[in-house]
């Protein structure tokens, strides 16, 4: 059974940074792509950033230039890395792998940034 594990949420000031990551347990057969999605309080969860298997990497509008997705393939692990923290930022963050048969989600991770 494939589990996806994030981590690294926190709370951080506005200007500050965070990394998250999030690791699949157990093999996942043809992934298409990796991404994180986030949620706010009282919004609709909304794609912040994707990396296909290809290696194209598209963000929201609202993190270009401060967030940057990568991933280690031999660890089936995506990372978001965070910088320029914004308190607007602050949502559930949710990592989601998509492959040829199924879509995996993980269970969230929360990142609280102070004004």
């Amino acid at each position: 059974q494939v589990q996806l594990v994030e981590s690294g949420g926190g709370l951080v000031q506005a200007g500050g940074s965070l990394r998250l990551s999030c690791a699949a347990s157990g093999s996942i057969f043809g992934i298409t792509a990796m991404a994180w999605y986030r949620q706010a309080p009282g919004k609709e969860r909304e794609l912040v950033a994707v990396i296909t298997s290809g290696g194209t990497k598209n963000y929201a509008d609202s993190v270009k230039g401060r967030f940057t997705i990568s991933r280690d393939n031999a660890k089936n692990t995506v990372y978001l890395q965070m910088n320029g923290l914004k308190p607007e930022d602050t949502a559930v963050y949710y990592c989601s792998v998509s492959s040829v048969l199924h879509n995996y989600w993980g269970q969230g991770t929360q990142v609280t940034v102070s004004s």
